[in-house]
């Protein structure tokens, strides 16, 4: 990636999310749920290396209060683009076919990209992603219902985001077990 991007934080219940879309095309580049400074400086280098400047997002924005006022696939019209491998590519593309509310275990999400073996690999694609929220890995779980881990804030973070979308969590420890929600 050559342009630089436009960076903007916007406010959600589990705090803060930046975003990082390129000013070249539109496309979201990284997300996390830190405030501007630290965010970029966790950014991937490719990413923020051009060069990085705070500026308005108000598609990102539309997206972001659609969610959290409950429109289950606002973040998902948004383009997404993030480096990795063809499975790594496959495994954030069907995590966008989640939709909010719902969970998928690390194996359900393998057989979703065509490799019903590889629920360690989604693991690792899960830890590699770095457009939070967008791509939505915490809507991926343990096969046994456990939340597991959640790189951009923890396990309370990944609970808040379930609650906010509606899945009923019974608690934020490690071994928490989540519910989801009935239609």
């Amino acid at each position: 990636m050559s342009a630089p991007v436009f960076v903007c934080e916007h406010s959600t219940p589990v705090g803060p999310l930046t975003v990082a879309v390129s000013a070249a095309d539109g496309v979201v580049r990284a997300a996390s749920f830190l405030p501007v400074e630290e965010a970029v400086r966790r950014f991937p280098r490719a990413v923020v290396q051009p060069g990085w400047a705070e500026h308005a997002q108000s598609q990102v924005a539309d997206a972001v209060a659609g969610w959290i006022s409950g429109d289950d696939s606002a973040l998902m019209t948004l383009p997404v683009a993030q480096e990795g491998g063809a499975f790594t590519q496959e495994v954030w593309a069907q995590m966008r076919t989640v939709p909010a509310g719902r969970t998928v275990s690390y194996g359900e999400l393998a057989e979703m990209a065509g490799r019903p073996r590889a629920a360690r690999a989604v693991g690792t694609a899960c830890a590699g992603n770095t457009v939070a929220a967008l791509v939505p890995c915490h809507r991926v779980v343990q096969a046994g219902g456990r939340l597991g881990s959640y790189g951009f804030g923890g396990i309370e973070n990944k609970a808040a985001l379930l609650r906010l979308e509606g899945v009923e969590v019974s608690s934020a420890t490690p071994a928490a077990r989540l519910v989801e929600r009935t239609a």
